[in-house]
């Protein structure tokens, strides 16, 4: 209403100023349009000096000298300052200051709120007055009707039987009821402090009352921050029991806030929870603190919960210091790294597409990133805080650099570029993996103390080193492509990479069967010079275009240096497929480098049809031409053994993927043995996007890989979809079904409804929480409801529950 008062009070200045001109006498014409610009009027008091102009247009303007008012009627149509104003009729009384409007009322204001009234009647300084059969609609789409409106002292404004929502009218049916609306016998709004008061209040769906509040209030729709209560949360769990949040928002200032929102638990107590946030110029930060009085620290005897006191602190910010370069931080630090799991403090993500579980882990963390035009720079320090108690075995990296850039000019004809990486890592407590299902194996991996013979690569994988690593990676890399006469493609490349590695190793049990102990240097330099071979052959019909392409790659460089004798941290990962087929290092990351020669062959057939839709296929298979075979050294983690690549000849890869149309796609990747042509590795991807639903399901089979722990074949299918039953309600849906074990062992369901004023949502999630020595992990339960109406509040419910499965 603050912006209703400033439109017609600015109208009414003017409007003063057209019953103040000196007019000889009235024109009864027929229609009258007129244009003037605003001068000091006689009146006793003049209104504020304007140098707007102001347009009335009317079938007919009279003016009555004697009773000092002027009329106009008949499509009457006013004009001034970015508002408008149009009704049947509007009269201006000189005497008593007041605008009296009748008929098909419509304002429009500079920010593109409409009013619609029967009649309005108000005094010039809009202190005083009334409206009947009022109704706003503002531009944010929040909408206000009332039958009458009083205005008092120039501040409040009283609507009878008032209604307001954030919903707009049905397109195919605009009396129907919105989808929720609250009505109360009396709507109060106080300018001053923009708020609405409810008094006795109900809140409807579609029309039907469902909810009955004698006295409750909100900020008006132009504020955008304001201190009050939000929506109460409500959440349980076996830990705590029942839980109740409160939250309170405090809009501090324009640049910084808070909210305090305590949760009342039935078996702990209160849980205090606490956020500030502020923006600056550059940036912004947040933190958020939690702490508790546990009553019952029993209930989590044994465990790390068992103490009276519990809390953390959560912190977050990012700031820019130019258009290229940022900074930041997180940081978490806790009483203790069960805290967050027991009161369900880490939240659950989106659970549909994939499967989430509740966080393992938290990320501490100092950044710097820098974004060039084909550079980019990274450094940051790194704090991995273990939610399953094994922090010992988790590695402070501090710090981790990577720069990478490519050169603007030419050099050599062809493209040169260059990237450093620098890794320093500390752990306190090795981590080992069993590769066997013994139990008396695992235990021996697994346990804190063990006989070092017990721990040995047939039995287990050191996938930690206990002590401090320390790598410095400088790479540079050149290449060039030309096409000669008969259109086939030549790509000569050259590269040289050297990495300085300093290796300070505890002598923990079992470590130096893995790996030699103490203080170790050591420089490892790997030149590359190679050439990849294409040649295109297009093929071109009336329904489509059909592009065949072998390729061929030669790679050219010495041995591995200290193949597998040296600590890999970050190159675990290592799955051979056609997606890496042409890589010149297969490796995933710094710690291993590929070595000896090697030629990467296949063919790659591409078919776009002209009507949509498009198939594309690979196949292919790579050789250990002379030297050592990376993959056929066994690490400290068998990264590359039982990968495909281990043999003089590896397996087949293959790929293949169709998309007929923006509908459908389907895709399927394969690795087949060498000798046998036996899968070794199977996926296969189908997705549907219809207008109404969408479905997607994928088929993984892997044959068992015993060098890195899978003993048996594993096999599933995963899958996803979701219907919209009607123009806002979607039921969605995801599960994971283990096909060995014959059993569904991860699931998601829930239903919501969204639109723009609305959201309700329903989710019952599964998921896994990994804890310190339990084994196998803890089956997670949890059922998520929310709430949430736009411009009044949104509230949510969770209940969860554990059990071991």
């Amino acid at each position: 209403m603050s912006a209703l008062a400033a439109s017609l009070s600015a109208l009414l200045a003017a409007f003063v100023v057209v019953s103040a001109l000196d007019i000889a006498a009235p024109t009864p014409a027929a229609a009258q349009s007129f244009t003037y610009n605003p001068r000091p009027p006689k009146a006793p008091r003049p209104p504020a000096k304007n140098d707007g102009q102001m347009l009335v247009q009317a079938t007919e303007v009279d003016y009555d000298y004697n009773n000092q008012r002027i009329s106009a009627v008949g499509n009457v149509q006013l004009f001034y300052n970015g508002t408008s104003v149009e009704a049947d009729k509007v009269i201006y009384d000189q005497k008593t200051k007041r605008l009296h409007a009748e008929g098909n009322i419509r304002m429009t204001d500079a920010e593109g709120k409409i009013t619609y009234a029967n009649i309005l009647d108000l005094s010039d300084d809009y202190r005083d007055g009334f409206v009947d059969s009022l109704r706003v609609d503002t531009e944010d789409q929040t909408r206000m009707a009332a039958t009458r409106a009083d205005r008092s002292s120039g501040n409040y404004t009283v609507f009878d039987n008032g209604v307001y929502t954030a919903c707009a009218p049905c397109k195919d049916d605009p009396k129907k009821p919105p989808l929720w609306q609250v009505k109360g016998a009396r709507i109060i709004h106080n300018q001053q402090e923009k708020m609405l008061y409810f008094e006795n209040a109900q809140i409807e769906f579609f029309g039907v009352p469902m909810a009955y509040l004698p006295y409750f209030s909100t900020p008006d729709p132009t504020v955008k921050r304001k201190s009050g209560f939000l929506m109460p949360a409500f959440t349980s769990y076996t830990a705590f029991g029942y839980g109740v949040e409160v939250p309170y928002y405090f809009a501090l200032a324009p640049d910084f806030d808070a909210t305090f929102n305590p949760r009342f638990t039935s078996k702990q107590g209160v849980l205090l929870q606490g956020e500030f946030r502020q923006r600056l110029s550059n940036g912004a930060y947040q933190v958020r603190l939690y702490g508790i009085d546990q009553t019952d620290p029993d209930a989590f005897k044994g465990q790390p919960g068992d103490r009276q006191f519990r809390g953390g602190i959560e912190t977050k910010g990012q700031f820019a210091l130019n258009d290229k370069w940022t900074w930041g931080w997180d940081g978490v630090l806790l009483s203790d790294y069960f805290f967050m799991s027991d009161y369900r403090l880490a939240q659950y993500k989106d659970p549909f597409g994939s499967f989430m579980s509740l966080p393992t882990e938290a990320i501490s963390q100092l950044y710097l990133t820098g974004v060039g035009n084909r550079s980019f720079f990274d450094a940051r320090a790194i704090y991995y805080l273990s939610f399953s108690g094994n922090q010992s075995q988790v590695p402070v990296v501090a710090p981790v650099i990577d720069y990478n850039n490519v050169i603007n000019s030419p050099v050599l004809g062809g493209e040169f570029s260059y990237r450093f990486n620098f890794t320093n890592l500390n752990r306190e407590t090795a981590v080992f993996d069993p590769i066997t299902n013994l139990a008396s194996v695992s235990s021996l991996c697994t346990a804190t103390s063990a006989d070092p013979l017990a721990r040995t690569p047939s039995q287990c994988l050191l996938r930690g080193m206990p002590g401090t690593y320390t790598r410095l990676t400088a790479e540079a890399q050149w290449r060039k492509s030309f096409t000669d006469p008969f259109g086939q493609i030549w790509t000569p490349f050259a590269s040289v990479r050297a990495d300085a590695i300093n290796a300070d190793i505890s002598n923990q049990p079992g470590v130096s069967n893995f790996l030699p102990v103490g203080d170790t240097q050591t420089v490892r330099l790997m030149p590359t010079v190679g050439l990849e071979y294409r040649y295109p052959f297009i093929n071109v019909q009336p329904w489509g275009t059909t592009t065949i392409e072998p390729i061929a790659q030669v790679i050219i460089r010495p041995n591995e240096p200290d193949a597998g004798k040296l600590p890999n941290e970050d190159a675990q990962s290592m799955v051979f497929d056609t997606s890496n087929l042409f890589a010149v290092d297969k490796f995933s990351g710094y710690d291993r480098v590929e070595g000896g020669g090697r030629a990467n062959v296949g063919v790659q057939a591409t078919t776009q049809f002209d009507r949509g839709g498009s198939v594309k296929a690979m196949f292919g298979q790579s050789y250990q031409l002379f030297g050592l075979n990376s993959f056929a050294v066994a690490d400290v983690t068998n990264t590359g053994v039982d990968s495909g690549l281990q043999n003089p000849r590896s397996d087949y890869v293959a790929s293949l993927a169709y998309s007929p149309n923006r509908t459908y796609t389907f895709s399927i990747r394969s690795r087949m043995d060498e000798a046998t042509w036996n899968v070794n590795r199977f996926e296969a991807q189908g997705t549907a996007n219809f207008d109404r639903w969408s479905v997607s399901l994928m088929y993984g089979n892997y044959a068992a890989q015993p060098e890195l722990g899978y003993l048996t074949r594993r096999e599933g299918i995963l899958t996803s979809g979701s219907v919209k039953v009607a123009s806002n309600w979607v039921l969605q849906g995801a599960a994971r079904w283990d096909l060995e074990a014959n059993k569904i062992n991860q699931y998601v369901v829930g239903a919501g409804y969204v639109d723009d004023c609305f959201v309700l949502a329903a989710n019952y999630v599964t998921s896994y929480t990994y804890t310190a020595g339990t084994t196998p992990p803890t089956l997670s339960h949890a059922f998520m409801f929310q709430i949430g109406l736009r411009t009044i509040a949104q509230s949510s419910l969770t209940n969860s529950a554990a059990g071991m499965q």
